[in-house]
């Protein structure tokens, strides 16, 4: 029984990694996707402020290109921690949708300070007895229960949301309405473990993390629900991180393939160059659209049916 906590969550964080690989081998193997041709871009560097681009230049072709990373994390990393986009589209749904997704990257938080926990222990012990240690004590806890309780109230709002909303309510699946259920529930019982057992929850946490960093299957300080409740909730949290890459719920890999795959690629397709072989392998591709206008039939490909001209029909009388 002890041994088997462990292997749950080295099965789970096993199963995320391997599926998120997944999902990334499969986006970036994925043929080129139309290109948005919206501006400004936001790793232009120099002509982003004013919406400007490499074409405006005379002979752009000729010029080197000057990329400016800063300028994407000046996007990304808003859109990725407040919702910009939504807040701005669909401030209904980003009052619900903010909090759920800022609890889980608060809990990450808190999970990665147990894991310098773990680590300290292993490289240097003495870090933990004074200041440093009690610092990091207060992080875990603060950010942890933090970001359970706004989980807990996203996931409900969204729940809330996706049930009354009849517009919503038809894009809902079962599935979305399972996993907000099941971050509820994971999310809840680790709250509830925290509001039974105090602070020796999120030692208790911390300690089976401290000991899977180190490799060592072993018990917990404390018996009874003092280590049943910390090693139960993290058995639900290592399965709910391996359920999460399998789901739609990875567009959390497949955001950055969107944004520089598809909004922000501006590359310039120039004679023997990446975008020129792209559109060949894109344009050789076999249609099989069912529309009758396209007539792709599983056989013409893109250039067969960007070239042919469609005879006219007879017209009915």
């Amino acid at each position: 029984m002890v041994v088997l906590p462990y292997l749950i969550a080295y099965l789970g964080i096993a199963i995320f990694v391997a599926a998120v690989v997944a999902r990334i081998v499969f986006w970036a193997k994925m043929p080129m996707h139309l290109r948005w041709e919206l501006y400004p871009v936001a790793h232009e560097a120099g002509k982003v402020d004013y919406g400007g681009s490499y074409l405006e230049d005379s002979e752009w072709w000729k010029r080197p290109r000057h990329k400016s990373i800063i300028g994407e994390l000046r996007v990304m990393v808003p859109e990725i921690l407040f919702l910009v986009a939504l807040r701005e589209h669909n401030p209904k749904m980003w009052w619900r949708s903010f909090p759920f997704h800022f609890g889980i990257y608060l809990v990450i938080a808190s999970t990665v300070l147990m894991g310098i926990n773990g680590i300290s222990k292993i490289l240097y012990p003495p870090i933990l007895e004074g200041a440093a240690g009690s610092l990091l004590e207060v992080g875990i806890v603060a950010l942890g229960v933090t970001g359970l309780i706004l989980g807990i109230i996203g996931a409900v709002g969204l729940l809330y949301r996706r049930t009354v909303d009849w517009e919503l309510r038809d894009y809902s699946s079962p599935a979305d309405f399972f996993n907000l259920i099941l971050f509820v529930l994971v999310f809840g019982v680790a709250l509830a473990g925290f509001l039974i057992l105090k602070l020796d929850f999120f030692l208790g946490v911390t300690a089976l993390i401290g000991n899977m960093i180190a490799f060592q299957m072993v018990p917990t300080p404390g018996s009874g629900t003092a280590v049943l409740l910390p090693m139960f909730s993290a058995v639900l949290m290592s399965l709910l991180l391996a359920y999460i890459p399998l789901t739609h719920m990875s567009h959390f890999v497949g955001k950055y393939f969107a944004y520089h795959s598809i909004r922000w690629n501006d590359e310039p397709n120039l004679p023997g160059g990446k975008q020129e072989e792209g559109i060949k392998k894109a344009l050789g591709q076999r249609v099989s659209w069912s529309a009758p206008h396209i007539q792709g039939e599983g056989k013409k490909t893109w250039v067969d049916l960007a070239t042919n001209i469609p005879k006219k029909e007879d017209k009915k009388k």
